[in-house]
């Protein structure tokens, strides 16, 4: 379904490079690798971790052997997957999947450091075969008050497979209204899905200052709801960086000044978009339905997960 507000491009245009070869099946895309690297406790949805707990000392889930040593975390803290039709459709059509990366780490494409370049280096990394083209955008001021908005006018441009969205950092700093900020980002990924587009979404940044604070926390957790909510992955950055603050004497190995990550923690979260990014891509299709033998012409209707998706556990 075409975005109402800017044409779509040529296939030209959107093939500027041709894609590599894919083999048959969904293992075309992610190899035997990766398969074989998918921790032991792997969490689909509806899971998600409480951003207000304490990162135990000792834990009995494994690190992620797959990132880097210094970006290992558990996967319960540090994603939730779900499908992403849009992507897989661009993997069998055996086309460069195009990604939209947005939010406060999003700008600078052109710099080699940049958060972008990491997350394209990193995709392509994980899968080999694809051709993977990052466009970035910077999203200034918060959803609540007009961001999503741009998000539309950007997404209409762009027209991407994917979009990676660092959302709800900007909107608690602002102290802004979370109800407000919940119904802004609940639409705005609706509408990113309505046009047959994924979506990712990478909640706030983890700081030690408002690690107690109860609206910081309301605000991930908000983040996190309409994930469910909607069904779509998320990064959970929050829960990833406090976890990776217990393994070091200074938070300042990941996050610079004013809540932006340093290098290392762009890097992690490129890492960590990533394998939500692939791991969700081996989330099976639902089985067709099967016709019911006691009603004439009617098939059994599979379930959605959206209808329960008002009972929504909040974390402590």
């Amino acid at each position: 379904m075409a975005c109402p507000q800017a044409a779509r491009p040529t296939d030209a245009a959107r093939r500027r490079r041709p894609a590599l070869g894919l083999s048959a099946g969904l293992s075309f895309a992610l190899g035997i690798g990766l398969l074989a690297s998918v921790p032991a406790r792997a969490e689909t949805l509806p899971a998600a971790p409480a951003p207000t707990m304490s990162a135990p000392a000792q834990t009995a889930e494994a690190l992620d052997q797959s990132l880097s040593p210094e970006c290992r975390v558990p996967g319960s803290k540090l994603y939730t997957l779900a499908k992403l039709k849009a992507v897989k459709a661009a993997l069998k059509e055996k086309r460069p999947v195009r990604v939209l990366s947005i939010g406060s780490s999003s700008a600078g494409l052109g710099a080699a450091s940049s958060y972008p370049v990491k997350l394209e280096n990193a995709l392509e990394s994980a899968l080999p075969d694809v051709q993977i083209d990052v466009e970035a955008r910077s999203l200034p001021g918060e959803v609540a008050s007009g961001a999503g908005e741009r998000l539309r006018t950007i997404v209409a441009e762009v027209e991407p497979d994917l979009v990676v969205w660092q959302v709800g950092t900007n909107d608690a700093l602002a102290r802004v209204d979370i109800d407000s900020f919940a119904e802004a980002l609940d639409e705005s990924v609706k509408w990113v899905m309505s046009h047959d587009i994924d979506i990712v979404l990478i909640d706030p940044v983890f700081t030690a200052s408002l690690a107690e604070d109860d609206y910081y926390n309301r605000m991930v957790r908000t983040v996190q709801e309409v994930a469910r909510r909607e069904a779509v992955p998320l990064v959970h950055r929050y829960a990833a960086m406090r976890y990776l603050s217990t393994r070091s004497t200074d938070e300042a190995h990941m996050l610079g000044r004013r809540f932006r990550l340093n290098d290392l923690g762009l890097r992690c979260m490129a890492e960590h978009a990533t394998r939500a990014i692939t791991l969700s891509l081996l989330q099976s299709d639902p089985a067709k339905p099967e016709a019911d033998p006691d009603r004439t012409g009617t098939a059994t209707r599979p379930a959605t997960g959206r209808e329960s998706s008002d009972a929504v556990p909040r974390g402590n």
